[in-house]
This record gives structure tokens, C-alpha cells and sequence, in this order.
């Protein structure tokens, strides 16, 4: 049986975990998949996070940050994205999914403004109005993988964060393989993805929510069906 990690620190307090499993639940059931789940804690993760996470078939980095270790948050995240594992990060992974590759790739000594306000490469910033316990609407970009995800153009979802990506930096998504996959009315970064990953997508929203109200969530049934058909 394929097995997803789940990366973060569990609290049965936050709603986003609350409702993963049963996102998850509903999607294997749609797709009548054999694919199991396991919550991975930060503190798990060391130098050598192969160790941990070799034997998992995706990686689904949850909010909940800050992390009690970030670094291994990033490790994970570099894993899935450098092994081809499907990967899947909601708010807090998108944030780290942003860093990790501003660090790696772009070869920025990229920070959190919310573990590190006073860093001068802050590439997640606080947000002009927080997204708390709010829903927005979000415009995806044509033909992003997204956009079939969700078969539309636009959609509503909901959120819980303070922070998102430094508009400094939403230059670099314009070209390049990590792309922007969806936008507020405002034009700020709400997605990213990633071209020549088999998945690998980063949302600020969190979509799991809508398995609260008996919803399948498009983007968690994508993410497990990327799982199955490896």
C-alpha cells in the first residue's frame, strides 16, 4: 500500500488538520486507492530526511506554522520536489514550499517573516490584511494544472494565514519552472506550481476545509490521484 506523509505538527485544535483525513479519506474512496496516510512531526526529520521519507509515496506538507523545525520542514519539502514525489502544500506549506525553493534554487538566504521578522531576504512577509477565518476568491492561471483541477477559471476557498509570498519576489514566477497557478482580485500570489514535477503544488488557501462540509476537495482527489497512478 502507497503511503502519504503528512508534514507538520499535529493539533487536534486546528481545523486544517481536522479536516485533511477526512479530505483524504474521501478521496481514496472515490478513487478506490490503496494509499494510506501518516502525520510526520517536524522534530521527526533530521539532516538525512531520506531516512524518514524514502518510504512514502507523497508528501503533503499542513499548515500549522511556525514548525518546531523548519529546517525539517524544508528537507521534506526539497525531497519531494527533488525525487519527483507528488507533493501538496496548504498555507503553511505553501509558505515553506516558497523558501525552500527561494533557498535552493534561486540561491537566496530566504526567511519567514514569522520566525525571522528582522531578515533582510524576507520572501514570506506579513500579509497587507490577514486571511483569517476568511474566504476569497481566487482567478487561476490558463491552463495551469490547477485551472484543470478545477475546471473553471475561478473559485472561492477559504483561509487562515498572516502571511504569503513578498510581492518583491512574484517577479521570479513569471518565468522559470515554479509558476504562479492562481491570483486574488487583487493580483496577489495565491498558488504555485511546479513544470516538469509529475505534481508538485503550493496553495495559501486551504482547500482541505471543504471535507468539513462533506466536499471533496479538487485539489486534494488531484493529489491522491498523482499517488495512484505511480
Amino acid at each position: 500500500m502507497k503511503r502519504i506523509a503528512l508534514v507538520g505538527d499535529y493539533n487536534e485544535h486546528v481545523t486544517a488538520h481536522r479536516a485533511i483525513p477526512i479530505a483524504l479519506k474521501m478521496a481514496v474512496d472515490k478513487l478506490r486507492a490503496e494509499i494510506s496516510w501518516e502525520w510526520i512531526h517536524s522534530r521527526s526529520i533530521g539532516p538525512e530526511s531520506v531516512d524518514t521519507l524514502d518510504p512514502f509515496s507523497g508528501v503533503w506538507c499542513v499548515p500549522g506554522s511556525p514548525y518546531e523545525n523548519m529546517r525539517g520542514v524544508l528537507d521534506a519539502i526539497r525531497f519531494a520536489r527533488e525525487s519527483k514525489r507528488p507533493f501538496l502544500g496548504t498555507c503553511g506549506g505553501f509558505q515553506h514550499a516558497m523558501i525552500e525553493y527561494a533557498q535552493n534554487v534561486w540561491g537566496i538566504d530566504a526567511a519567514h517573516a514569522e520566525t525571522d521578522p528582522n531578515a533582510s531576504n524576507l520572501v514570506i512577509a506579513p500579509l497587507m490584511c490577514a486571511l483569517v477565518e476568511v474566504k476569497g476568491a481566487l482567478h487561476f492561471t490558463p491552463q495551469s494544472h490547477l485551472a484543470k483541477i478545477y475546471g473553471s477559471a475561478t473559485a472561492t476557498e477559504e483561509y487562515h494565514c498572516s502571511f504569503g509570498l513578498n510581492p518583491e519576489y512574484a517577479n521570479r514566477l513569471q518565468s522559470g519552472p515554479l509558476k504562479i497557478a492562481a491570483r486574488d482580485d487583487e493580483g496577489a500570489v495565491r498558488a504555485i506550481e511546479l513544470d516538469g514535477h509529475p505534481f508538485f503544488v503550493g496553495t495559501l488557501f486551504q482547500p482541505e476545509r471543504t471535507a468539513l462540509r462533506d466536499q471533496l476537495p479538487p485539489l486534494v482527489r488531484a493529489f491522491v490521484a498523482a499517488i495512484a497512478s505511480l
